[in-house]
């Protein structure tokens, strides 16, 4: 039987698996100038440094999963880990854009392996609704905050030593995490192969979703929403998404079955996701462009500014997520959340040209930090309570995609619009700053409106899940996990 004391060690490896690979997203930003001057990216080629690693990440999440639930979960893990760290070498040692961005899907890939089982481990483990409500709140602050830390990270590794570096840190990282989850982390076996793999089905949803992250972050921004290229690559990734559907309800033995979705708390959850993180990757992306290029903030200063929304929500998270979850439940808890980063956005708007941090940003981070802090550990637990043990990794993997696909879509929306207000204020006469912030405010109000619909979606489709005693998931999980151990 795993010991109370093992079982949090296991979920702190799984937090540092975790973390090493949200930090991956943000802390690659800061470092993109002096990737570019060193390589020689154009303005247009640079964007895939990133978007290699988001097409990768976003399309094999669901996939991964899922083969957590049929191989075993550590097991997709480790080999998550493996490709990850061994990417990450290559991309340190990248001496022209070719090896870079390939490397950088290959990390992609790694990335998902690694991230989309750890939620399905985590509920396995902790089965007393208390514990495994305080788990989930250290597994959302990792999962949510690691952006605004990734800031921080990639300022102090960029200025101090170079951008090579942001790579190579992930080695001793993945090494150690590694080695501590074989150690502490319960094996667990998976359901098995018998039945074969669903590989029509795999390949659908894995080249739809991939196909669908590249709209989004490539002709959608480059070229507008309306245009042919981004109405025709949309148009394929959803034929290839109903023909993932209709194979999934005819399939003897599909890769996601379709019943994991008549759980109401598990589709509405996702669903908030893709608002939520909207919202907060606009907070990272805006907010960092707004003081970089209208304050001049240095890479450093950007990550020190950003950090009250990584403490307040490590405090929340960690330390009373589970009391009031327990007081006031996980609905209430979402929709107040989701307001408060909902004001915070609004105030965001607000920041003038000449804006000061105390001011003018600090009480938006404070807002933002205590909103996330105490939306996202709660919905993260409504959505896994609508899931069986035997989907757990399927449910993990479809939070973390909805997530990933919800930041991809808000950061193709937010640049675009930005971009053609900015555009649009200047050819009327106003300065550069000015523009500049006039295109973020408008990128802000839209970021709030859709944080705004993810409250209306708590409000009326979310439900507070039965009593632990009462659930027989929660028995079912007490039973697998003693199996496991």
């Amino acid at each position: 039987m795993t010991t109370e004391r093992s079982r949090w060690i296991a979920l702190y490896v799984l937090c540092t698996g975790m973390l090493m690979i949200v930090l991956d997203v943000t802390v690659v930003n800061v470092a993109l100038p002096y990737i570019q001057a060193d390589l020689g990216f154009s303005d247009a080629s640079l964007a895939w440094v990133v978007n290699a690693y988001l097409i990768a990440f976003g399309g094999l999440l669901l996939l991964a999963g899922r083969l957590g639930d049929l191989i075993g979960r550590l097991r997709v893990f480790m080999i998550g880990l493996c490709v990850f760290t061994l990417a990450s070498a290559v991309c340190g040692l990248s001496q022209n854009q070719l090896t870079l961005v390939g490397a950088r899907f290959i990390q992609g890939a790694g990335g998902a392996l690694t991230s989309s089982v750890i939620l399905g481990m985590i509920v396995t483990m902790f089965t007393d609704a208390r514990e495994q409500a305080k788990a989930i709140g250290v597994f959302a602050f990792v999962a949510s905050a690691g952006g605004a830390v990734g800031l921080l990270a990639g300022g102090v590794l960029t200025e101090a030593i170079n951008w090579h570096w942001i790579f190579f840190i992930n080695i001793p990282i993945g090494i150690a995490t590694a080695a501590l989850a074989r150690r502490w982390v319960p094996s667990g076996a998976g359901t098995g192969l018998r039945g074969g793999i669903d590989v029509s089905g795999a390949t659908l949803v894995t080249v739809s979703l991939m196909l669908g992250v590249y709209t989004i972050v490539k002709p959608a921004a480059d070229y507008g929403w309306s245009s042919a290229r981004t109405l025709t690559f949309g148009a394929a990734s959803l034929v290839l998404l109903v023909g993932f559907v209709v194979r999934e309800a005819t399939a003897s033995n599909p890769l996601v079955p379709l019943r994991i979705f008549r759980s109401r708390n598990l589709s509405s959850a996702n669903i908030i996701q893709v608002f939520g993180a909207a919202g907060m990757f606009g907070t990272f992306f805006l907010g960092a462009l707004y003081v970089q290029r209208v304050l001049h903030y240095s890479p450093m200063k950007i990550g020190f500014a950003f950090l009250p929304v990584s403490v307040l929500m490590g405090v929340i998270s960690v330390r009373y997520a589970d009391r009031l979850i327990t007081r006031f439940g996980g609905r209430a808890l979402c929709a107040a959340g989701l307001s408060l980063i909902t004001v915070g956005l609004v105030l965001f708007a607000f920041a003038p040209v000449s804006g000061g941090y105390w001011l003018h940003l600090f009480p938006s981070l404070v807002l933002l930090g205590l909103g996330a802090g105490l939306c996202f550990p709660p919905l993260m637990g409504l959505a896994m309570s609508g899931a069986s043990p035997q989907d757990a990794g399927l449910a993990s993997g479809l939070v973390n995609t909805t997530g990933q696909v919800g930041g991809a879509l808000g950061l193709a929306v937010f640049a675009t619009v930005t971009a053609g207000r900015t555009s649009q204020l200047l050819h009327s006469g106003h300065a550069l700053p000015a523009a500049l912030t006039g295109g973020y405010h408008l990128g802000f109000w839209i970021a709030a409106a859709l944080v705004l619909c993810g409250v209306a979606v708590a409000l009326i489709a979310l439900e507070n899940p039965s009593a632990p005693a009462d659930d027989p998931v929660t028995a079912e999980l007490d039973v697998l996990t003693e199996a496991s151990c």
